[in-house]
């Protein structure tokens, strides 16, 4: 197995000799998504539309819903598969937008998925608006090559179009849904509706052609609506539809408190992590209590809740009466990489820095924006850390040791540390902390093509997990662009759940 992150920097794809083949999988012409473009952000609307209008998703959800059970589909959502007792699957988040970063996690993929009984996609399938009309280059085309199902839970970006393009793909090729009367004015479901943005005229008219391209039977998926339960050898999965705002409607909160008592040992899958960050995010259910609350309940039997929508990889081991419960976030499949470095120093629910993982170490991310915020403010001498540099900065101001097994401290300067905290390298509160730059919900919703980059390392990942009867394994492999880590993924991190 090749050296990971943890063990060098050129485990980490600093310094790469050779590009990766992802290139020869890309189109000719791949476009460029730019936060910076107005166009995009008033295309991008709906989300904030919903929170200060209210947040239509639960409504247009059930419809979606009642539509496809209908048409046929299992009421309970429940799809039974006849895998063995041991098989393996996929986890894959935040994928779809269709450049270098998204393509460079494909070979490594493949090679490590070639036995996987099938995949499935955690949060934001498609980037920016969920268009019908880009799943031939950000699913289909991608994805071609993977021979088996993949499953799909929708993020708040397939929700920018009310859910259209996802139904179709995922779930039978579902009709549109009719077009409901126009509130009356004057309202704010009204004043919604005037502004909410809806799919362009023509939209998806190749979406059967690119189809083709995952066609076999043996890569059929058919789900049961947004949200669904899988029954695969011992254990069972839940995904569950978080929608634009990160919570659940009262018709699904009920379906996910009744699937959740079946007795076999279940794995949440959700388009919000519930623990990220350093920080606690239960996930309200409309009409009182929390999806963290029915993952802890140990009559249901949850040892793991994999979560999307943050680009990075993180892993919270919590003890939750007497047992472990791995809480993950999993959305490094191809999207701008969020920091890593602005996680404060760890200690929620007992879990420290010395349980806490995470992808890309804190050290590569503070160099990774380093390098970027150099090279868009024309201050590259000033802003650039090498990777020694950002991992000894951040080590003193966590107050915890190297991560990097084969590293040595690099000297710290004045112009180290500014950086650092102009970064925002551990969130710890000092003189430069009112002249910190956007690296987190700013950057995130406004500067994100500042950390997009279409040369290595890119720090992307995914989850190969192992289940028998007794236990499930759980891998996050690194994608980082460069040769070396696609011809021998390496393993970032790993943990072993038992089952019973």
């Amino acid at each position: 197995m090749s050296d990971s992150s943890r063990d060098t920097a050129e485990g980490a794809g600093w310094g790469a000799a050779e590009l990766g083949t992802y290139k020869r999988l890309m189109p000719h012409k791949v476009e460029k998504i730019s936060w910076l473009d107005p166009r995009m952000l008033w295309a991008a609307r709906n989300g904030v539309l919903a929170s200060w209008f209210g947040d239509p998703t639960g409504r247009t959800r059930s419809r979606w819903v009642a539509q496809r059970t209908a048409a046929g589909a299992p009421a309970d959502k429940v799809i039974r598969r006849d895998d063995p007792d041991r098989f393996s699957f996929l986890v894959i988040g935040d994928t779809g937008e269709g450049d270098d970063p998204q393509y460079a996690v494909v070979p490594g993929l493949l090679k490590t998925g070639q036995d996987t009984r099938f995949a499935v996609i955690a949060s934001d399938v498609i980037y920016p608006v969920g268009s019908a009309d880009d799943y031939g280059t950000k699913f289909f085309r991608p994805y071609q090559d993977y021979q088996a199902p993949i499953y799909a839970i929708p993020g708040n970006h397939d929700w920018y179009e009310d859910l259209g393009a996802f139904m179709r793909v995922f779930c039978d090729d579902a009709p549109p849904l009719p077009r409901e009367p126009a509130p009356r004015p004057p309202s704010r479901a009204w004043l919604r509706s005037l502004l909410w943005h809806r799919p362009r005229k023509g939209d998806g008219q190749r979406l059967a052609e690119h189809g083709k391209l995952r066609s076999a039977d043996v890569q059929r998926a058919v789900q049961p609506g947004p949200y669904w339960a899988i029954d695969a050898g011992p254990v069972r999965i839940v995904g569950i539809d978080t929608g634009l705002l990160g919570t659940l409607d009262a018709e699904q909160g009920a379906w996910l408190r009744e699937v959740s008592k079946d007795p076999r040992p279940k794995i949440l899958i959700t388009g919000s992590p519930l623990y990220v960050d350093g920080e606690h995010h239960p996930c309200a259910i409309e009409g009182g209590g929390t999806v963290d609350e029915i993952v802890r309940d140990p009559a249901h039997r949850y040892v793991a809740a994999i979560g999307g929508d943050i680009h990075n990889y993180q892993r919270y081991p919590v003890q939750v009466h007497g047992r472990t419960i791995q809480y993950v976030v999993a959305g490094g499949g191809g999207a701008f990489m969020h920091a890593t470095h602005t996680i404060p120093r760890v200690d929620i629910a007992n879990v420290t820095e010395k349980e806490f993982r995470c992808y890309p170490l804190r050290g590569d991310s503070l160099a990774f924006y380093s390098t970027l915020y150099g090279r868009r403010l024309r201050l590259r001498r000033f802003f650039t850390l090498t990777e020694a540099e950002a991992s000894a900065v951040v080590a003193e101001r966590l107050g915890i040791p190297l991560t990097r097994a084969q590293q040595t401290t690099a000297r710290l300067t004045w112009r180290t540390r500014l950086v650092a905290g102009l970064l925002g390298a551990g969130r710890r509160p000092d003189r430069t902390a009112r002249f910190r730059l956007p690296v987190r919900k700013i950057y995130t919703q406004l500067f994100s093509p500042s950390s997009a980059t279409y040369s290595p390392p890119f720090f992307k990942c995914f989850l190969r997990l192992d289940v028998t009867p007794e236990t499930v394994r759980l891998r996050c492999y690194a994608a980082t662009g460069s040769r070396a880590q696609e011809v021998d993924p390496p393993v970032e991190d790993e943990v072993t759940i038992p089952l019973n």
